[in-house]
């Protein structure tokens, strides 16, 4: 199938063909990344835009089953929604489980949702390097809602900030010490906290994390870009599907405040820098596994090892090959 097609049956809202697309802009050969990239570009003019929600939070905590539930309250509206879950990939094989369709059973048979779940591929910031393309793809496709599951949280988690509009932080009742070390930075970047699990014994607990985590959150510098009330924490139950329409309306309101006081655009203008950045620096990476580069490291790596020459100087030797100035 020839890029021309391909892009045709995207915007025909063809699964098939999106799955296809998808496989091509996370593959890694020269040539692909060429078709993909030519791809992308057919697409670009197409305008459309979609919701694009990040979701991280904590192993165990629900995301899974509260994506489906969320899914399914979003579908039974009438909207289309793309879910891209990102499996962590194991650093001594390689593998993902891949295992997110089996765990959302109900919202992968929906007509209306497509999920899709893609290896992270030891890349940091808890989503996969081509998570960004894929959305693009989704939205080229005619969804109204994409929402990007991280792997859970980790130091650099918050990457997936940078490429969603809304930004949200799932956690379990009494759950805030898995936090610790990490809960700064992510409770900054998040735009709304929702205490899962808040059903049965557990209800009690899930509303005094609930009232913790608001009290921290009004402590923070209040942000341009929230309204007056933001960033809040709510309680939802997944399983039992409480508070989700409640959550919804939420992420509405500051969707619409945000695109009211042209903060929306602001955000994706942004957001492409950012990426414009990280693809700078990942052609350069992907440039020390060729040639006199290569070379150089392997003949620098081992007199480093030896003691023959400083990590520095070493460095500064390979960044010369590359005829970039070491600052």
């Amino acid at each position: 199938m020839n890029i021309a097609e391909l892009r045709d049956r995207i915007l025909k809202q063809e699964r098939r063909a999106l799955a296809r697309a998808i496989t091509l802009v996370e593959s890694g050969r020269a040539d692909h990344r060429a078709q993909a990239a030519e791809l992308l570009e057919a697409l670009r003019s197409a305008g459309k835009q979609a919701l694009r929600i990040g979701l991280s939070g904590t192993p165990g905590v629900g995301k899974s089953t509260f994506i489906e539930s969320f899914g399914m309250m979003l579908t039974a509206r009438g909207l289309r929604v793309a879910v891209l879950a990102v499996d962590p990939s194991s650093a001594r094989s390689g593998g993902s489980i891949l295992g997110d369709k089996t765990r959302m059973e109900r919202l992968s048979r929906d007509p209306n949702a497509f999920i899709r779940p893609s290896p992270s591929q030891s890349h940091l910031g808890g989503v996969a390097r081509r998570t960004r393309e894929a959305v693009a793809l989704c939205e080229a496709a005619g969804f109204d809602v994409v929402l990007i599951e991280t792997v859970g949280v980790g130091q650099s988690e918050t990457v997936v900030a940078e490429m969603s509009d809304l930004f949200l932080l799932l956690l379990a009742p009494a759950g805030g010490d898995e936090l610790q070390g990490v809960k700064r930075g992510i409770m900054e970047m998040a735009d709304i906290i929702l205490v899962n699990k808040a059903d049965g014994d557990l209800k009690p607990t899930a509303m005094r994390t609930c009232a913790d985590y608001a009290g921290a959150l009004r402590l923070l510098r209040k942000r341009p870009q929230d309204p007056q009330g933001f960033p809040k924490a709510m309680t939802v139950s997944a399983v039992e599907e409480h508070g989700l329409q409640e959550a919804w309306e939420e992420m509405n309101t500051l969707t619409d405040w945000r695109r009211e006081n042209g903060h929306w655009e602001a955000r994706r203008t942004q957001q492409a820098q950012f990426w414009f950045h990280e693809e700078v620096k990942q052609g350069l990476l992907a440039r020390l596994n060729q040639g006199r580069v290569k070379d150089a490291l392997t003949r620098l790596e081992t007199r480093v090892a030896s003691g023959e020459v400083t990590p520095s100087s070493a460095a500064d030797e390979v960044l010369s090959i590359l005829d970039i100035s070491a600052q």
